[in-house]
């Protein structure tokens, strides 16, 4: 088996598959990972009013929708949707939030959160979209990041791909031919592996922002995620085994292929691949720069000062320690990236 198809049935099984397990606890202190919309309100508050910019810049439409791919716990939609009633109202009565998330379970989580909302909350999926948004948002949250890849290794000056087997009831690392696809993705980067050097195709990542493209008339495209540049994808160093790596307990697991659907699976996102993929299906880069300097130009210490004035002291404090992780030079935003692609009607 292909790692990718490895992967995808690590993660996504239906039953069994670690993003759709009813059993166990992903996110948050209990789990084995945070995310910024669970750890401060201030990061769906600050986009708030980024999304009241783009909403102008849309003309006002009457109608417009945000479509949020992958929702988690629904701590993102709720935060915006709390400002965008609270502080722009003409905003909020335009909205119809479009929620696109594979697991029920989370779907009924997240259903239960926005229930002050239920009125302009939608569950649909991209792919079964029969009209694209006449004019909206498409936004992803550490998505990509955790999309199946293939991993593609250089054997004495050929591209081979790692593959799963099993040995002694454990899944092992094999080599099988290189997948057609993923052969002409190499091609068309014109990549040159050294000997020994791993690196992971996201394929996926590229029908998704195609999917989005067509899945607007105009509007963003909005992307949230840890990556790197192509180049610096191939020649750091630290990277010559690619970029695979598990998570249980907040804490990186050694041996990635144990203990599938009980431990997080991700690799680093190829912004490269990102923006090339866009200007395909014709979005415009206009935006990418690190998640923590986006916010602060957004207006998040201007959020947090509106906030707190209303709040009890000790609110009030946790609020301000909750910031401090969203615009520390080493604070959780520090690691991630804001981009936003363009598409003009």
């Amino acid at each position: 088996m292909n790692f990718h198809d490895w992967m995808r049935s690590a993660l996504y099984d239906p039953v069994h598959g670690y993003y759709c397990r009813t059993d166990w606890a992903r996110q948050g202190r209990t789990g084995d990972y945070r995310t910024a919309p669970e750890t401060s309100p201030l990061f769906g508050a600050t986009f708030a009013r980024f999304f009241r910019l783009l909403f102008g810049e849309l003309r006002s439409p009457k109608r417009w929708t945000i479509c949020e791919v992958g929702a988690g716990n629904g701590d993102f939609a709720f935060d915006v949707l709390s400002t965008l009633q609270n502080c722009y109202p003409l905003v909020s009565d335009a909205t119809r939030w479009v929620i696109d998330e594979v697991s029920p379970h989370t779907r009924a989580r997240v259903s239960a959160r926005l229930a002050p909302f239920d009125d302009r909350i939608e569950f649909q999926s991209l792919i079964e979209l029969q009209e694209p948004f006449t004019a909206g948002i498409i936004l992803s949250n550490e998505l990509i990041d955790a999309f199946p890849v293939h991993r593609v290794a250089c054997r004495s000056g050929e591209l081979r791909e790692l593959c799963v087997g099993l040995k002694n009831d454990s899944f092992v690392w094999t080599e099988c031919d290189l997948n057609p696809a993923v052969g002409d993705y190499c091609r068309r980067f014109g990549s040159q592996l050294v000997e020994g050097q791993i690196i992971e195709v996201n394929l996926e990542a590229e029908e998704f922002i195609s999917r989005a493209a067509t899945s607007l008339k105009e509007g963003f495209v909005i992307t949230i995620d840890y990556g790197a540049a192509r180049e610096d994808l191939l020649n750091a160093r630290h990277r010559y085994e690619g970029t695979l790596r598990a998570f249980r307990n907040h804490q990186p697991v050694d041996d990635v292929l144990s203990h599938p659907g009980e431990q997080d699976l991700t690799t680093t996102v190829d912004w490269t691949q990102i923006r090339e993929a866009g200007e395909r299906v014709g979005l415009k880069t206009i935006r990418h720069e690190r998640l923590d300097q986006f916010l602060l130009n957004e207006g998040l210490l201007e959020q947090l000062q509106t906030c707190t004035s209303e709040l009890p002291e000790s609110e009030a404090l946790r609020l301000r320690t909750s910031a401090r992780e969203m615009i520390m030079p080493h604070g959780l935003a520090a690691s991630f990236q804001v981009l936003i692609q363009q598409k003009t009607a």
